[in-house]
């Protein structure tokens, strides 16, 4: 029982300091930039709670681990940005990949810190925070890949799209239930069909697995 409770612990306290500081980071950048709409509705806070989205961190792992695509993950409730209060499309930049770059900094230190780790003599305290910052470089590696993805609400749409003043661009990256739709389409049911005819049609799962065990083998 007290080592199921630790494995819980070990694995929920990295994923949630990676979603929450993920979100975070684009209100802090936001405000920065001056807006401070995500300060004023009190989202620059580490309580999990503030960050919850039913869907992205609660529904949407569900339905990953329903129909075993592979991985599991999901993201946090965005933190409201006033982009009409950011002047340019380099601030934008900044903002949309604010969430992402921390993810990758929480990735790299914590890699260093797993080098000194190794120097802890007692096998109980080495063993445990092995585990912690192993899952700290792996949860951050893998919410940066998935979120660099061009799907509306996710970073990467912004990223890719934000700087396009066409009207057809702005239309794309405010089309949140749209872009969930096709990204559920193509994670959940795409894979389930392909399960049904005996193929492997798990493209979200190759992107996101491929490309994180690349990074995470770069560093541990």
């Amino acid at each position: 029982m007290l080592t199921t409770l630790v494995a819980i612990i070990l694995n929920f306290i990295p994923i949630m300091l990676a979603i929450v500081l993920h979100e975070i980071a684009h209100g802090y950048a936001a405000l920065k930039l001056g807006d401070n709409t995500a300060k004023r509705f009190g989202r620059l806070s580490l309580n999990p709670i503030k960050h919850i989205d039913l869907f992205g961190t609660i529904v949407l792992p569900a339905l990953l681990y329903a129909s075993n695509v592979g991985f599991i993950f999901g993201w946090a409730r965005p933190v409201p940005v006033n982009y009409a209060k950011i002047n340019t499309r380099r601030d934008m930049l900044i903002v949309a990949s604010a969430g992402i770059v921390t993810n990758l900094a929480l990735a790299i230190v914590s890699a260093l810190i797993l080098l000194l780790v190794d120097f802890i003599s007692s096998p109980l305290l080495h063993g445990i925070l092995e585990v912690f910052f192993v899952n700290m470089v792996v949860y951050n590696i893998v919410l940066a890949v998935f979120n660099i993805l061009p799907f509306p609400p996710m970073d990467g749409s912004k990223i890719f799209f934000g700087g396009i003043t066409k009207t057809w661009a702005q239309r794309y990256i405010s089309a949140d239930k749209a872009g969930l739709t096709t990204f559920f389409a193509i994670a959940i049911i795409l894979p389930l069909a392909g399960n049904l005819l005996g193929q492997n049609w798990n493209i979200i799962g190759w992107y996101v697995m491929g490309v994180s065990k690349f990074f995470i083998s770069a560093l541990i």
